[in-house]
């Protein structure tokens, strides 16, 4: 099938073609009809395999299609998680309708808000924002959401879940009534699914595959691993040089600054993306990673809904993470777009009832695999506090000092029988 069949507008097919793209993907094929004739929809699909143009396309052909207004204001909202997939959502929007006489801008923190004041109050076509500072933005009547058509929830799950939904719900009280609202993710629970009836009407289900399937192009594996011979693990593993833009994730974000040391003495070129990051330094780092300026990026769980980077060879899970949503999310950054990938999970003794858990939920089991040439009997290194990051700078037997009294106050008696000062 071609693009051509989906009833497009010819100025984005235009677009789609010089873009290298000729046929869409299964998610593409089930979702643009229904978006175009109008329909709320819910689309379910694995990482890697389109979701982001299957529905900006349809949107698109839909503001095409719309008569000149003279009254400017903005027609499309779409709501992501993290700053790194609104700025994607964004590149991929501005490149697909580079023939279209629409704008479109980015709200999200870690950035001055002036110039996303102004884009709001100039009634940009399109708005890509994270929920946090679109409710500030808000809440200065910055955005007049009045001539808004369509709402799109991204990464719907985390949309949607309890830290979120209060955001969401808040946004979505103060957008018009009649808009079509389409939610996109690749995992989406029952039980989350249950809430998108407070948002959504009569909504189309898109489900590519078995819902929350790690993608069939990942090869996975499991390496049973002592706690305190990870990293000496990982970079036994980094020796291979097939191993050549790997995307490692922390449960941690002093961890992960940790670990990329660790890497950086051993003579890896590394960079780290977490939330206490600016967002220059995020952004730099995806540019060092995507351009191949540093082989591997750690990473807190930020970039497992947050990035799509072309030829991910690896992803590690050097922290198994804690729910299997993540792990789904993580191990799709590798293996997009029908590419072949391999996705390595560090598991100790901690972690088994997460493993589990997670081949109950997939229906298989993992394969477990040996290093080759590795020792797993290696004894611990001493403990070193000083490689613990400032937040560890003290051995963990010494006890705080205790506040001066001469900085004044009354003295409150703990329960630990230790006298604190209170200012």
């Amino acid at each position: 099938m071609s693009f051509q069949v989906l009833g497009l507008d010819a100025k984005i097919l235009r677009a789609v073609s010089e873009a290298g793209y000729t046929e869409p993907t299964p998610i593409q094929t089930a979702a643009i009809p229904p978006i175009i004739a109008g329909h709320d929809l819910i689309g379910i699909a694995q990482t890697g395999t389109g979701k982001t143009a299957a529905f900006t396309l349809p949107i698109l052909t839909k503001l095409a299609a719309l008569p000149p207004n003279p009254r400017r204001g903005t027609k499309v909202l779409v709501i992501a998680p993290t700053r790194e997939l609104v700025v994607q959502i964004e590149e991929n929007i501005k490149a697909y309708a580079k023939h279209l006489p629409l704008t479109v801008s980015t709200v999200f923190g870690g950035v001055g808000e002036q110039p996303q004041i102004r884009a709001l109050r100039s009634g940009t076509d399109v708005v890509v924002a994270c929920p946090g500072r679109l409710l500030d933005l808000m809440g200065q009547r910055a955005a007049d959401f009045s001539q808004l058509k369509h709402l799109v929830l991204d990464e719907a799950d985390r949309m949607l879940d309890m830290g979120f939904l209060p955001s969401i719900r808040r946004i979505v009280q103060a957008l018009p009534k009649q808009r079509q609202t389409l939610m996109f993710s690749a995992t989406l629970s029952k039980e989350i699914e249950s809430l998108t009836h407070e948002f959504q009407r009569a909504p189309k289900v898109v489900q590519i595959g078995r819902r929350a399937n790690p993608a069939e192009t990942v090869t996975q594996f499991v390496y049973e691993v002592p706690k305190h011979l990870k990293t000496s693990l990982l970079l036994h593993l980094l020796q291979d040089p097939q191993m050549d833009m790997v995307l490692i994730f922390s449960r941690m974000k002093h961890a992960a600054d940790r670990l990329a040391r660790q890497l950086e003495q051993k003579g890896v070129r590394c960079a780290t993306l977490h939330s206490n990051r600016s967002q220059n330094q995020r952004l730099k780092a995806l540019k060092d990673f995507k351009d191949g300026a540093v082989r591997v990026l750690v990473a807190t769980d930020i970039a497992a809904r947050g990035i799509d980077v072309d030829g991910i060879s690896h992803v590690v899970n050097y922290d198994f993470p804690m729910h299997v949503e993540d792990y789904i999310h993580r191990i799709g950054r590798t293996g997009r777009a029908n590419q072949i990938g391999d996705a390595i999970s560090f598991v100790t003794n901690e972690d088994n009832a997460e493993l589990r858990a997670l081949e109950r939920f997939i229906g298989r089991g993992i394969v477990r695999k040996k290093a080759e040439g590795f020792n797993y009997t290696a004894a611990a290194p001493p403990y070193n506090p000083a490689e613990e990051g400032r937040h560890f700078s003290q051995p963990r037997n010494q006890s705080r000092p205790q506040r001066p009294q001469h900085q004044g106050g009354q003295p409150r008696q703990e329960q630990s029988g230790q006298r604190r000062w209170r200012r």
